[in-house]
């Protein structure tokens, strides 16, 4: 069915192990009867997404041989990239009895919290495996402070369980089902009914919808013709946006600023991993199952804290050839609003520093939402901020009921000017602030300055511009000019007043301190008529006839350099 379409799912195969009908019926009435491993959200989100084909060439989870090849050399044994391993490992004293009772050959129903079967796994292995080892190469660290290590120790039990799966049961996704998008769905969608010729995915996770987003999706859509975006809706920590108000964010966004045929707005339940590069890898991946022929990786993509190189999620791409990814992947750096280019940009196409940018981190928004703040227009739509706050309460407060996060590290993060000049476009500070001494107070003072004078620095060298360039004076308004008129008109009055005053001093004052001599009073009027040199000109339309040197008749113009001849008339 693929051999049509501009992409292919990875391996090959889109992986389809959903029982439906009468097959289902039967097989989960006999699930019933067999072992059973009672299995968290988590687990049942991971097994959906291998029988729906999101994880393809994947049928179930690895056996030791895939395991450790993926572990240690980022590919499947059969050489496929693979980054992740998918391994099985259930913790509990029931479930480790029951694993104890199995062999190789079984079948296992694996159930929910509520005890009924939503999978059955046949065993094709069962090993034990090193959990340090795997912290160190899934994660590069054994520190448990790494959410991804500690996950490893929380969750996962002493032996892995190996084998294909057969999905009986969906989880029902609350309020993002009616949004939920499976591979054969978008493969569907993209390439029969839009006839797509290219599609863009984009996969984000714990923060709204902000303009360095939108930066990328817009270039995108500049060459491409579809955009996939999908929000990750999956087990979260407290401290982040919930889910739910995050897809409203970016359903208000889509519905007010983006192109409705093109771009798509779908789900993706994960868990999170927190791999870093890796996971950049296997997200890259997912989105060619789902169709996609470009994936679309920003800075530090799936990055957590300090444990990864910002740009670790780019260059680990270099480890693969083009060819065997199978995925075109575009790569884009961090995006900040300059205010002197007064747009969005990259180190890549703008040459300005850190005096004039505002820098754009999803966690720095996050954080000013939980301190009740919007951000400022120029780093996140309002539409997103408003809604993704309803979904970010402080969950840990101060005495004075203020969000703990440092308010010193959003500042230096996001407003980097402010530590070193007093205001936007102002001047340097005698002494740069320390990040650390920063307060509540410091935030409101920075994020007001910008949302008053974000604008200014290239509206004003735009108005200098124009102030001169302009040479239609109508575009200039009257009481511009009025104004100019009288200062230069009242600055003449000072000078001819200082001329006189000249011509009567004495080249000697008979009290220094109370009269001038005649050098002092020269002084005084050059400064006088200097101050009226620098005094702009009201320049009008008249004043400015010198610029336009070459006027031609408007048939000249036109190229004819014959007069108008007349028509001759015809007789009948």
């Amino acid at each position: 069915m693929f051999a049509h379409y501009p992409q292919q799912p990875h391996g090959g195969k889109l992986v389809n192990r959903v029982l439906t009908g009468r097959e289902r019926d039967e097989e989960l009435a006999r699930a019933k009867e067999l072992p059973m491993i009672v299995v968290d959200l988590e687990a049942v989100i991971t097994i959906e997404m291998i029988t729906t084909g999101v994880l393809s060439p994947n049928e179930g989870f690895m056996n030791e041989s895939d395991y450790k090849s993926v572990l240690q050399n980022g590919r499947l044994s059969n050489g496929l990239i693979w980054p992740v391993p998918l391994s099985f490992a259930p913790i509990g004293k029931r479930n480790q009895e029951v694993i104890q009772s199995l062999a190789v050959g079984d079948e296992v129903a694996l159930a929910d919290e509520t005890k009924e079967p939503v999978a059955i796994l046949k065993i094709e292995d069962i090993f034990a495996y090193d959990k340090e080892e795997r912290a160190r190469h899934l994660f590069g660290t054994n520190d448990r402070n790494h959410p991804g290590v500690d996950s490893i120790y929380r969750r996962m039990g002493e032996y892995a369980l190996g084998g294909p799966l057969k999905l009986l049961r969906r989880a029902h996704w609350g309020p993002f089902e009616k949004l939920r998008m499976e591979p054969k769905d978008t493969w569907r969608l993209f390439y029969e009914e839009k006839k797509f010729r290219s599609v863009a995915g984009f996969i984000t996770g714990a923060n709204p919808l902000h303009r360095g987003h939108e930066y990328i999706h817009r270039n995108a859509l500049e060459e491409i013709d579809g955009l996939l975006l999908q929000p990750l809706v999956e087990m979260a920590k407290r401290e982040y946006t919930r889910h739910e108000f995050r897809m409203l964010a970016y359903r208000s966004v889509l519905e007010t600023y983006y192109p409705k045929e093109r771009a798509i707005l779908s789900p993706l339940r994960v868990t999170y991993i927190f791999a870093g590069p890796r996971e950049a890898v296997l997200h890259a991946l997912i989105m060619k199952n789902y169709g996609c022929t470009h994936a679309l990786i920003g800075r530090d993509h799936a990055g957590i804290g300090d444990y990864y190189d910002k740009y670790a999620s780019h260059s680990i791409f270099d480890e693969f050839t083009p060819e065997e990814m199978g995925i075109d992947i575009r790569l884009f750096h961090e995006v900040f609003y300059c205010l002197r280019c007064d747009s969005l940009a990259t180190v890549q196409t703008c040459r300005h520093d850190d005096s004039l940018r505002i820098n754009i981190s999803g966690t720095n928004i996050r954080e000013m939402l939980r301190h009740g703040i919007l951000p400022p227009k120029e780093i996140v739509r309002p539409e997103s901020a408003r809604i993704a706050m309803q979904g970010i309460q402080p969950k840990g407060v101060d005495e004075n009921r203020q969000s703990i996060s440092p308010v010193g590290k959003i500042i230096k993060g996001t407003f980097p000017f402010y530590l070193e000049r007093t205001r936007l476009g102002g001047p340097k500070r005698d002494v740069p602030l320390k990040p650390e001494e920063l307060n509540i107070r410091d935030l409101e003072a920075v994020v007001m300055d910008v949302r008053h004078n974000a604008d200014r620095v290239y509206r004003d060298v735009f108005d200098e511009f124009s102030s001169i360039g302009d040479t239609n004076r109508d575009l200039h308004p009257e009481w511009r000019k009025q104004a100019r008129d009288a200062m230069r008109s009242q600055q003449k009055m000072v000078v001819e007043d200082l001329e006189e005053k000249v011509k009567q001093a004495p080249a000697v004052a008979s009290d220094e301190f109370m009269y001038q001599d005649k050098e002092e009073a020269q002084r005084e009027l050059a400064a006088a008529k200097k101050i009226l040199d620098e005094i702009p000109s009201t320049l009008r339309n008249e004043d400015l006839e010198y610029r336009t040197w070459n006027p031609l008749p408007y048939a000249r113009y036109r190229g004819s350099d014959e007069p108008a001849k007349k028509k001759e008339s015809v007789k009948p």
